[in-house]
């Protein structure tokens, strides 16, 4: 295990690794863990009750957080016709179809999000292990496939996030800076949290939310009664 610098330990010390906050707690301390020269990411951390390894307790979607996430994402359409000029006007950095295939397969990767068109799904099968490996093959549930290519762009753009339980049953995913106002912080944990209760497969048997965590990308998890942190979310 990697030694802990002292800001990093001087830091953690403000952080009781044995209790479980209130989401109200959590929310106010993650703010004081501030350690990094470069604005942090407030990092929400979830373990669900369910087995990945079914498909009726995949957990996957996307949400959009109301004062976004803080980062300015590169956003690739794969589409043709009308609808590339339709994407760069809604904000994407680059969109075509045949020539970025061809410059994916020849290794470029710059880019945080791909989007495309139905029509051009059957073509970006030849990237499957380069895009599926970095989670960023488009798909339906995470709604970077789409028809509607002007309204999808603009709401990545503005915070869209999506989300996918991973093998050992987690969700990680960003909920803004740590320069935000913290009600800022405090509504897209709410909306984030609410999104992924709603998503609860009918598969999934007992305790839905088994841990609850947030933390800053520098700093100490700082864990969140789970009971608690369902209830807060949804009220």
């Amino acid at each position: 295990m990697a030694k802990r610098g002292k800001r990093y330990n001087d830091i953690s010390q403000k952080v009781d690794k044995m209790k479980v906050y209130t989401p109200e707690e959590a929310l106010e301390l993650v703010f004081d863990t501030k350690s990094a020269k470069f604005t942090e990411t407030v990092e929400l951390a979830i373990r669900l009750g369910v087995d990945p390894r079914h498909a009726d307790q995949q957990v996957r979607g996307t949400v959009v957080l109301p004062h976004g996430t803080g980062k300015t994402i590169k956003i690739l359409v794969i589409t043709s016709g009308d609808n590339i000029q339709k994407a760069l006007n809604a904000g994407a950095d680059y969109a075509g179809d045949d020539e970025y295939i061809s410059k994916i397969q020849g290794g470029w990767m710059d880019f945080d999000l791909v989007i495309a068109t139905p029509d051009m799904m059957p073509k970006l099968g030849k990237l499957g292990k380069t895009l599926g490996t970095k989670g960023l093959m488009p798909n339906p549930k995470s709604g970077t496939v789409t028809t509607d290519v002007e309204k999808t762009v603009e709401e990545f753009k503005k915070g869209k996030v999506a989300f996918k339980v991973d093998k050992l049953g987690s969700i990680h995913l960003p909920i803004g800076k740590v320069n935000f106002d913290k009600q800022a912080i405090v509504d897209n944990f709410k909306v984030a949290l609410d999104q992924i209760i709603k998503l609860k497969p009918a598969a999934s048997k007992g305790q839905y939310l088994r841990t609850v965590a947030i933390s800053l990308t520098m700093g100490p998890g700082i864990k969140i009664d789970p009971l608690l942190a369902g209830t807060f979310a949804t009220k």
